[in-house]
């Protein structure tokens, strides 16, 4: 083990007392749609997601019936909600699921990392949350707090999969309710109190064994992550704004129309390009339209 901390009593209990009122947390909330939950939550606030997954879920309940229409319904109920390769990606995952395993969400990881767009952050996930086995879940929030409580560290540096798990395994409660619990604990710590910008230490309830506390809050010095640059002016911009005119549109969209009454033409003509590359649209002879699979 890391250190002498056992983090998990303290968490678990906090956990029980604090946790959010969220869908995926209420009693027979469906494999499917903690599913479709972790696609939505990836890089997504909870507040934005919420109302889009009910939405979802109200027409899509189960991975056939998504399955049934194509694609491009998924990318036009996507909205707002950004990255909408997610949304491709999670059409092609209630194909598979339809098709090679009967209709039901697959509680084995091997299995749910064969499927489209689910990594090993989603997979352990959907097996942790949705049928309640014994695995380490890992996600930014669990990696702040690792690193503070257990290295010392202000911020976990860039993300290394293998090691991660690791050491979240190293502090996972043997039971499995507790290790289910331990885990949406950590997440709920690392999005509510332990913060990236403004921990409140104050409320934290695992403060007397945090190691970074006890280092006298250190800044960190180690790897710096990539940034993500600027939505705002950038090609993802561009992206978005073409992809909601084809989401409002009944009929194929002229193409001129897309590019030349666009702030910027030229970036708007790359933004198509890089849509169509994606599978997000497609070119036909009327116009662009959204993909029809």
């Amino acid at each position: 083990m890391t250190g002498p901390v056992d983090l998990a009593p303290a968490i678990v209990d906090w956990f029980s007392r604090a946790a959010r009122d969220l869908p995926w947390r209420r009693p027979g909330f469906s494999a499917w749609g903690t599913l479709v939950s972790e696609f939505m939550l990836q890089q997504t606030p909870v507040v934005r997601v919420i109302p889009q997954l009910l939405d979802w879920l109200e027409r899509w309940p189960t991975p056939a019936d998504l399955a049934a229409v194509p694609p491009g319904e998924a990318v036009r109920a996507w909205g707002r909600l950004g990255y909408p390769r997610r949304a491709l990606a999670l059409h092609a995952c209630a194909v598979a699921i339809a098709e090679q395993h009967g209709n039901r969400v697959p509680e084995d990881v091997d299995d749910l990392l064969a499927l489209p767009g689910v990594g090993p952050y989603t997979a352990r996930a959907v097996a942790a949350f949705a049928y309640g086995h014994r695995h380490p879940v890992v996600d930014t929030n669990v990696r702040r707090v690792l690193a503070r409580t257990v290295l010392g560290q202000a911020d976990p540096g860039p993300p290394a999969t293998r090691r991660d798990l690791a050491l979240m395994a190293e502090h996972l409660p043997l039971p499995r309710a507790d290790a289910r619990a331990f885990n949406a604990g950590m997440m709920e710590l690392g999005a509510i109190v332990c913060t990236a910008r403004a921990p409140r230490c104050d409320e934290c309830p695992v403060a007397d064994l945090c190691a970074w506390r006890a280092a006298g809050y250190p800044d960190y010095t180690g790897p710096q992550r990539v940034r993500q640059k600027r939505y705002e002016g950038s090609d993802r911009e561009a992206r978005g704004r073409i992809l909601a005119r084809l989401r409002s549109a009944t009929i194929p969209v002229d193409e001129e129309l897309l590019t030349a009454e666009a702030p910027d033409p030229e970036q708007a003509g790359r933004a198509l390009e890089a849509l169509l590359a994606d599978g997000l649209a497609e070119r036909t002879s009327e116009g662009i339209i959204l993909p029809a699979g």
